[in-house]
Parts: C-alpha cells; sequence; structure tokens
C-alpha cells in the first residue's frame, strides 16, 4: 500500500463520518445551554429593537386625563349663567341706523361667519328705539326674533348697563353649528 491508497482510505472514511462527529466541544460536560435573549434574537434576524414601553404607546396611545377634566369643566362654565354674563364677546356687530331687512341681512351675514371662525359668543348692538320712527323701537324685537327662527343660535340676554343694557344682546353659538 503506498501513500496514495492510504488517502484515499481517509478521504472515504471522511465522507462516512458526519460533520458534528468532527466538530471539537469547548463546553463543560453537562453545562445548559446558553438561552438567546430577545435582544440576541432581534441582532440575528437584523431588527432594531424597540422599546416595549414606547411599542405598547405607540399602539394604544395616551389618554390626557388633564385635558379630560378641564373640557368637562368649560362645559359646566356653559351652563352657569354668571359665567355667560361675564364672558367677553368673539365678535360685535352694531345694527345701529339699520332699518328691519337691512339688520336681518347683516345678522345673518355676521352669524355665518361667526360659526364659521368657531366663535362662541356674540354682541349684537341695536340700540333702544329711542330714535326709531314711530312709538315702538323697531330693532329690538327683530333681533330677538332672529335669535328666536335661527337653529345656529342658543342662550342670549342683555349685558351690564356699562356694556349696552338692554340696546345690545349677547348671544351663545351653539357648538352643533361651530362643528
Amino acid at each position: 500500500m503506498d501513500f496514495g491508497d492510504i488517502l484515499e482510505q481517509w478521504d472515504q472514511k471522511q465522507k462516512k463520518i458526519p460533520a458534528k462527529q468532527n466538530q471539537v466541544s469547548h463546553k463543560k460536560a453537562n453545562a445548559p445551554e446558553k438561552k438567546l435573549t430577545y435582544d440576541d434574537l432581534m441582532e440575528q434576524q437584523g431588527r432594531i429593537r424597540i422599546n416595549p414601553m414606547d411599542m405598547w404607546l405607540n399602539r394604544f396611545g395616551v389618554v390626557d386625563k388633564d385635558k379630560i377634566n378641564e373640557s368637562i369643566q368649560k362645559q359646566a362654565q356653559f351652563h352657569d349663567i354668571d359665567y355667560l354674563k361675564k364672558m367677553p364677546p368673539d365678535a360685535t356687530i352694531d345694527l345701529h341706523q339699520l332699518t328691519k331687512d337691512e339688520a336681518w341681512s347683516r345678522l345673518n351675514h355676521f352669524v355665518t361667519d361667526c360659526v364659521s371662525r368657531g366663535f362662541r359668543k356674540i354682541l349684537i348692538i341695536h340700540g333702544k328705539g329711542i330714535h326709531s320712527n314711530g312709538s315702538d323701537p323697531v330693532l329690538g324685537p327683530a333681533v330677538r326674533l332672529f335669535i328666536e327662527q335661527d337653529k345656529r343660535l342658543g342662550t342670549s340676554g342683555h349685558p351690564d348697563r356699562n356694556h349696552g343694557g338692554n340696546g345690545a344682546t349677547w348671544v351663545l353659538i351653539k357648538d352643533s353649528a361651530r362643528n
């Protein structure tokens, strides 16, 4: 037997032996295998590690309890008539020197504009009717009728004497009109 035959036999034996039997283990006998952590698994798969808290917040969102409480308190204020009287108006219109029809038309445009801007309270100055032709005021009753007929408008009242008294009317715009 020459050296070539020896190499050929050795090659044939190598093909018959499974590859794992040839490997030498550097582990201690009966040593437990190392468990893969989440980070190791993500690293092996080429994924980015995500903070579980961030993942939960992205999925379920955050509830701002302070904002909800503030919203509830604001809604409660709009049921308090004293608060409504003291609340400054978002916009004001002066109807002095207008006829009933002109006042009606201007009020309609004014309210439409205020609703589109999301205003909450408006002030309509109509005067007390001192300068009206005849004995009865014209604009005051017309404004009251307009407020009663317009579904976008809600609670109304007269401001104190310093802000117009019976010659002006404040009106709240309903929430449904602004949405």
